[in-house]
């Protein structure tokens, strides 16, 4: 039975993290993410999966302190820039590293 990761797989993740390792890493990496990839493979294999466990343990999410600051999204929306709707529109920029 595999009881690691190739070393071909790990450095194909370090590639994709862009992250460098040293020959003694790359070689602890082969059992950590193997070890992570089993324990991942168990929680997939759960017949008895409720997509209600996934609800938070709270019922009022979105609540301030007595002392905090709660404006009205009108009022918020007044000195923003660019919106669409009741949406804050923000321009992103992408970069690519070379």
């Amino acid at each position: 039975m595999k009881d690691k990761l190739t070393k071909e797989e790990v450095l194909h993740v370090l590639d994709l993290a862009r992250l460098d390792a040293t020959d003694e890493e790359i070689e602890k990496y082969q059992v950590e993410l193997y070890k992570m990839l089993v324990e991942i493979d168990k929680i997939k294999e759960l017949n008895d999966f409720d997509e209600d466990l996934l609800i938070a343990p709270w019922s009022n999410n979105a609540t301030f302190r007595e002392n905090g600051l709660n404006i009205p999204t009108g009022d918020i929306l007044l000195n923003v820039p660019n919106k669409k709707g009741n949406f804050i529109s923000v321009d992103v920029e992408v970069v690519k590293s070379e």
